[in-house]
């Protein structure tokens, strides 16, 4: 093959991944070049039907710890989890974690994540089909948090990402760090997240370094007292103020075809809005959830005009049986579509019926009791 054929070659494969990350990340290709963008997918049910990346609770949820490595507690020792995402035209995602504490160390979580994006066609420049290739990308998580007092948590992620086109590979290494405070009662708790900090160090084409989809957010929950409500705020790409892009749909001046420019609080206003996602929890008995939320950006830049429909708005359920949490959810990414998460967490100490786990006493005091 050619040099020509291998370049023309791994563009072609690479189209199907460029609108299936347009699709996750509501556009990011506009924040710039970047690599394993499958990373900034949402990545548990909870956090799907919250319509966000990241969420700071302390609840003992390790499905939280994986996008916030600060909630890497001793409150999650020893718990195990299982997240499957369908997505989009045969691509599925997920991840498997387990946590374990250590005295005069912290607390740490393993979490082995994949992403399967189906067969694709191989075509040459001449658009001539020769068989069939896979995609896949896989990544090892290592994290680490520990309690500072009470109230303020540190932790950090370190990943190793591999990823596969075909016969192209690509191979980088990235950071999280992230810190939380949470008050007295856990009603309330906050998280301010740096992610991503890395780069490819082989790319599929061999053109060098390429960064990573890093991004600055902060995240905060706030249980009402006395009530079964808890609201969610997440703050996402924090390090870029424009978010928003040139929309093919816009209004155009009739006689000179210019697209016709907003007022300047218009624009600030769209702005604000896309850098706020905010969901709602409800918690009408203890070991039932019903979920919502509603992320603007999302709904901006995957509707369709003529048929906005619910694009945007995110839902799910959450319940306990026996030792075992299960999560659903759902997110309308566009009309076409929306993924279906599913989260299994279960607490292996809880198999003990003579101990109280610590997971069980967070969960008791973020739910008010």
């Amino acid at each position: 093959m050619s040099m020509m054929e291998g370049k023309v070659k791994v563009r072609l494969l690479i189209l199907p991944f460029a609108v299936f990350l347009c699709v996750q990340g509501g556009l990011r290709a506009q924040f710039g070049r970047s690599s394993f963008t499958f990373l900034d997918m949402a990545n548990s049910a909870r956090i799907g039907a919250m319509g966000a990346e990241f969420l700071s609770a302390r609840d003992a949820d390790i499905t939280l710890s994986l996008s916030n490595p600060s909630l890497i507690t001793d409150e999650i020792h020893n718990h195990l989890a299982f997240n499957y995402v369908n997505y989009f035209n045969g691509t599925n995602y997920g991840f498997a974690s387990y946590s374990r504490t250590f005295k005069d160390v912290g607390s740490f979580a393993v979490h082995a994540q994949f992403g399967n994006y189906g067969k694709i066609h191989v075509t040459d420049e001449y658009d001539q089909r020769s068989g069939m290739a896979s995609a896949n990308d896989v990544a090892l998580i290592v994290g680490w948090g520990r309690e500072l007092d009470s109230h303020f948590t540190i932790g950090a992620n370190f990943k190793m990402i591999y990823s596969n086109i075909e016969a192209y590979h690509a191979f980088g290494m990235a950071v999280d760090v992230s810190a939380t405070y949470a008050n007295t009662s856990r009603l309330f708790a906050v998280s301010l997240l740096l992610r991503n900090m890395g780069g490819a160090l082989k790319s599929y084409s061999g053109d060098g370094y390429t960064r990573m989809p890093f991004e600055v957010a902060v995240a905060l929950s706030q249980r009402i007292p006395h009530t079964p409500l808890r609201i969610f705020f997440e703050f996402p790409n924090l390090q870029k103020w424009r978010l928003n892009y040139e929309d093919p749909y816009a209004e155009k001046d009739l006689i000179s075809g210019e697209v016709k420019k907003r007022s300047g609080g218009a624009d600030f206003f769209d702005n604000l809005a896309r850098h706020v996602v905010v969901g709602l929890e409800i918690i009408p008995y203890r070991g039932f959830y019903i979920r919502a939320s509603y992320n603007y950006m999302r709904s901006r830049d995957m509707m369709m005009p003529a048929k906005a429909g619910v694009v945007g708005f995110s839902w799910g359920v959450g319940f306990r049986i026996s030792k075992f949490n299960i999560s659903y959810s759902r997110s309308k990414f566009h009309r076409l579509g929306s993924p279906n998460f599913i989260s299994l967490t279960l607490d292996l100490d809880a198999f003990n019926k003579h101990r109280k786990t610590k997971a069980t006493e967070a969960f008791e005091k973020a739910d008010g009791r």
